[in-house]
Parts: C-alpha cells; sequence; structure tokens
C-alpha cells in the first residue's frame, strides 16, 4: 500500500467497522461509499478510512465527516452513496441523519442520535 497524497484532499470519512456497526452493513457502507466515490472520480478530494469503534455504538452505523464535524447514525449502502452526492460534493448534509454537527467551539448534538453519557457529569 501506498503513502497517500492528501493535499487536493476536501473531505475525511471516517466509516465505524467496529462491532455494532459491523452488524449493521458497515463493510456494506464503506464499500458503497467507495464504490460511490470512484463513480465520481473524486478521490483526490474525498479520503476513507475504515475506523473501529467511534462510540456511537447505539447508532450504527456510524460515519464521521471532517473537517466539518459532521456524525452520521444509521447509515445503510443507500445513505453511504447519498453522503458522497449530496453532501461530499455539493455540500447538502443529509438532515434525517445527522447526530452531531460542529459550531464554534464544540459539537452540537441534533436531538435525533442516541443521548449517550458525559464522562465527568
Amino acid at each position: 500500500m501506498g503513502t497517500w497524497d492528501l493535499s487536493r484532499t476536501k473531505h475525511h470519512v471516517l466509516i465505524c467497522n467496529g462491532g455494532s456497526c459491523s452488524r449493521q452493513q458497515a463493510d456494506e457502507v464503506t464499500h458503497a461509499i467507495r464504490a460511490e466515490i470512484a463513480h465520481h472520480a473524486a478521490e483526490d478530494r474525498i479520503h476513507t478510512t475504515r475506523t473501529k469503534c467511534n462510540g456511537r455504538c447505539e447508532d450504527a452505523c456510524v460515519v464521521i465527516v471532517y473537517p466539518e464535524g459532521t456524525w452520521y447514525k444509521n447509515m445503510t449502502p443507500e445513505s453511504g452513496k447519498q453522503l458522497v452526492s449530496e453532501h461530499l460534493l455539493q455540500g447538502e448534509p443529509l438532515q434525517d441523519q445527522l447526530t452531531y454537527a460542529y459550531h464554534t467551539d464544540r459539537f452540537i448534538p441534533t436531538g435525533q442520535g442516541s443521548k449517550g453519557i458525559l464522562r465527568n457529569p
């Protein structure tokens, strides 16, 4: 495997392939996102990384987009393709699956994902 030149990269997509997400089609979501990126010849603009656990297991399958800091829940192969064509290429986040968005200095919950627990309440 080579070392990627990221100088043209606009988005970094982190696709959870941990236990809970794997039970919710993580591998299929990963392949669908990567295929859609290739279909649009956007490999230099969109970089993907499989992760293990992103800590939001109740929202599986979780996909995160940086540098925006948007977190998505319940991703499927179909919504993965939509993520590429709508969010990454057109700048329109998928509102129905958006769980967190980064604003100013922290992640703001949309109210659509699992509440979760604070580490230090």
